[in-house]
């Protein structure tokens, strides 16, 4: 690894921490102080064309348009008391300006006759509650120019008695105020400046401020700060840079998490709106969006939150209104969509939001005018969160960020483009390609240790060094370090677990299975040879290192239980067998209890959780000391399940059982769709049931490292048998492996594999890398060949005799280089 680019991404850490933590306010300040409501008010009054005589448009239509989409429902635009209302005295000259713009442009009417009204009848009140202090030197400047000028522009303003004596008060202290202070109203003073004299250099200035909210100024005023911290703080996690900012994350969720506690209280009654009410609210998408933001980012990191937080839109009228809009929903609805992911047993609202979202999305014709977005819902609704690798999840989003059109509708996305920071992307990138230096080490590392333990040359089986090390790392890049042995130990876990399972399901015979199962319980290699010497032997060794390193760390001695959990593997392995070769068929209750052990789940995390995480209590370890907690078996019962869901029909072939079969068998009448069916809902109870041991506490004393280790774990099981048993196949999973460990990321949607005619070498080399990884028996040599080739033709089908070979030259060419 180059120590250089690891400096890189720490300077680059400082860099954003300072910008985008330490000046939080920054962005808000902009907007609240630099683009307020009055300052908008003389930007839509700039024509496009400033030379012309007569007016030709605005030059800033969005400007235009918020001040038509944000005239308050009394009459005036800017700020109120928050509790009641009441129109601050500020109103009044920001509605004047509001005005002004409306007229000189001919539109809104109406909203010209509710800012007039409300003039009339507010005027000499705020004047007179103000007169003695007024709040600003902002109001005593700017009130009677734009107050002349709204007569100059036709707008009938009538002074009420009383008004004119409080009016001359604030004229005589703006002239005492200007001889004593300079004016700084930097936006109104260059708007008039450009439309007086149509200097250039003014027009870049308004221009330059405008463009500095993405799609000109929010449709919404003020932004909601909160729903843009939220916003970045899923941006960072999606990009993989999380553990970069842990603290600044907390803080953020922990005040998020105390606004929420309070806002609960009021059981969200704002929202439980009528119909007639519900049809003049433009705030649901942005209301909507940051409920599921806060429900998913704060039920992630274990805080209590209520399904009611965002389920409140399942009210029939705003089903309606959401299946009307559905331009401007389309980005809620997909984040309401993650949000159901988070799902725990008994949420029923959460069941219905997730049937509604999903049925939004599939059915929304508007998402082809997204190419980018469109790709990302595809994969959220065909790839379940269970299933999702996160290194590979988090080079998708990296890929996709900035083509991600977040301005969908109306609704207010412009912070997410603001996000969209240069030093952010250029961290995510490093910070993957940082990662994909460590893992493709550590996979030589593992490489060479697999073939000194004999493990790849042991002649049956699948050797699978390559796919449970990719299994491995690509799972646990949020939450583990860069450095970390942790993915070595799970790998070397799996590679033994899945080669010892071969040998007793298809290699050896009943004498030969208790000659090593009792080996494995006496812990002695006497009288073993062969297969059954090299898996002991490898397995003694990885046993001994775990402990001993545990032992550096605890001056413990946990090798009684690392054994007891081999021990007990080996035995459920041989009970299987023995089932198997006899045609012996246990209950669904014995075999399950006897699958959740065979399935070695248990061993993967647990082994890694001992060097991982602080010191373990002892009941953590296993039966040796009692019962496994209750998150550990909730794991080893679901991978057993989704085992079984995918694999009946092979273990059908070889005449082994599994819990769907032995349904098919209990239920004879049914089919083998019915018991199917019948394990789903069974797996669905569990996995809910799992992942709230896993992410709220009070279930089980276990660090939150220890317990990330179980869901990592859970992703795995989940995406190699997702839709089919993928471990089995010989290529399925060959691309996604290079795009983790090997193919470098691309800086957009159509460059996302490198183009072959631009590194044409280095693609050919990693291509023969990753054939020769996975390696198979040497009868399958051609296949590996007829892999690498259609990977060729699939990535450029019309390039891929750029290599300068032909078909056979290349074919012959990888055969060198992988086998000679």
């Amino acid at each position: 690894m180059d120590s250089s680019s690891l400096s890189s991404i720490e300077s680059l850490v400082h860099d954003i921490k300072k910008d985008l933590f330490s000046k939080q306010d920054n962005f808000n300040t902009f907007l609240t102080k630099t683009i307020f409501a009055y300052d908008i008010a003389w930007l839509a009054m700039i024509p496009f064309d400033n030379q012309e005589k007569e007016a030709n448009g605005p030059m800033f239509v969005s400007c235009l348009n918020w001040i038509l989409n944000n005239q308050n429902e009394q009459g005036f635009w800017g700020e109120s008391n928050d509790e009641n209302q009441i129109p601050t005295i500020n109103t009044l000259p920001i509605t004047l300006a509001c005005m002004v713009a409306l007229k000189k442009w001919n539109v809104g009417e109406r909203h010209i006759r509710k800012g007039l009204k409300f003039i009339h009848a507010n005027m000499y009140t705020l004047l007179k509650e103000n007169s003695q202090c007024f709040p600003c030197n902002w109001f005593t400047i700017v009130f009677p120019s734009i107050l002349q000028l709204a007569k100059a522009q036709g707008l009938e303003i009538i002074i009420v008695n009383g008004s004119n004596k409080l009016l001359s008060d604030v004229i005589m202290k703006k002239k005492a105020l200007l001889e004593s202070e300079k004016l700084n109203d930097n936006i109104v003073s260059e708007a008039q400046a450009f439309m007086s004299t149509g200097n250039k250099k003014c027009l870049e200035y308004l221009k330059s401020i405008v463009q500095q909210c993405p799609n000109g100024v929010s449709s919404r005023f003020p932004v909601d700060e909160e729903l843009k911290m939220l916003c970045m703080v899923d941006n960072i996690q999606r990009m993989g840079l999380a553990k970069h900012f842990e603290k600044e994350i907390q803080q953020i969720l922990d005040q998020v998490y105390n606004n929420y506690q309070i806002n609960n209280l009021k059981n969200n009654s704002e929202y439980l709106l009528s119909s007639e009410e519900e049809k003049t609210s433009d705030d649901l998408p942005d209301k909507l969006l940051k409920d599921s933001l806060v429900f998913r980012l704060l039920r992630l990191q274990g805080y209590k939150i209520n399904q009611g937080s965002f389920c409140w839109f399942l009210q029939p009228h705003l089903k309606d209104k959401i299946e009307k809009n559905k331009e401007q929903f389309t980005y809620v609805m997909y984040n309401v969509y993650r949000a159901t992911d988070l799902m725990f047993n008994g949420e029923s609202q959460m069941e219905e939001a997730r049937f509604f979202a999903r049925n939004f999305l599939m059915n929304n014709d508007n998402l082809s005018l997204f190419p980018s977005l469109q790709k990302v819902i595809e994969h959220e609704l065909n790839v379940p969160w269970f299933a999702r690798l996160e290194h590979l999840d988090h080079r998708l989003w990296i890929e996709l960020n900035q083509s991600i059109p977040h301005s969908i509708g109306k609704s207010s996305f412009y912070w997410l483009s603001y996000l969209q920071n240069e030093k952010l992307m250029q961290l995510a990138v490093q910070n993957y390609e940082y990662r994909q230096s460590i893992y493709r080490k550590e996979l030589e590392d593992l490489k060479r240790w697999s073939k000194e333990k004999g493990l790849v040359d042991i002649g049956f089986g699948r050797e699978k060094t390559t796919y449970s090390y990719f299994a491995s790392a690509a799972s646990s890049s949020s939450f583990l370090p860069y450095e970390s042995f942790l993915r070595l130990i799970v790998a070397k876990c799996s590679i033994i677990i899945t080669v010892a399972d071969d040998f007793y399901d298809e290699e050896a015979s009943l004498s030969e299975l208790h000659i090593l199962s009792e080996a494995i319980q006496r812990w002695d290699a006497k009288n073993l040879d062969g297969p059954s010497k090299i898996i002991f032997e490898a397995l003694d060794d990885l046993v001994c290192d775990v402990a001993k390193m545990y032992h550096l760390q605890h001056k413990i001695d946990i090798t009684p239980q690392l054994r007891h959990m081999w021990k007990e593997t080996f035995d459920a392995w041989m009970m299987e067998s023995s089932w198997s070769k006899t045609s012996n068929l246990p209950s669904r209750d014995k075999y399950l209890q006897v699958g959740m052990i065979s399935i070695g789940a248990h061993i993967l995390v647990l082994h890694a959780a001992s060097l991982g995480c602080t010191i373990l209590p002892n009941q953590m370890f296993g039966p040796i000391n009692g019962q496994y907690e209750n998150i550990t078996k909730l794991l080893m019962t679901t991978t057993r399940l989704l085992n079984d869901i995918q694999s009946y029909q092979k273990e059908m072939e070889v005449g082994k059982m599994n819990y769907t079969l032995l349904h098919l068998n209990e239920n004879p009448r049914g089919q083998i769709e019915d018991s199917i069916d019948f394990v789903k809902v069974i797996l669905g109870d569990k996995k809910k049931e799992f992942l709230e041991n896993v992410l709220m506490d009070g279930f089980n004393d276990m660090p939150r490292t220890m317990k990330l280790l179980h869901l990592s774990c859970l992703n795995v099981f989940h995406m190699f048998f997702n839709s089919c048993n993928l471990f089995d196949t010989k290529s399925a999973i060959l691309e996604d492996i290079m795009r983790a460990i090997y193919i470098p990321l691309g800086q957009n949607e159509q460059t996302k594999v490198m183009p072959i005619q631009e590194k044409k070498i280095k693609e050919k080399i990693e291509i023969v890398k990753v054939n020769a990884c996975v390696n198979y028996e040497k009868n399958m040599k051609q296949l590996q060949v007829g892999v690498g080739i259609s990977y060729v033709k699939r990535q450029s089908p019309k390039n891929y005799n750029s290599f300068g070979l032909s078909t056979k030259g290349l074919a012959s060419h990888i055969l060198r280089l992988c086998f000679m």
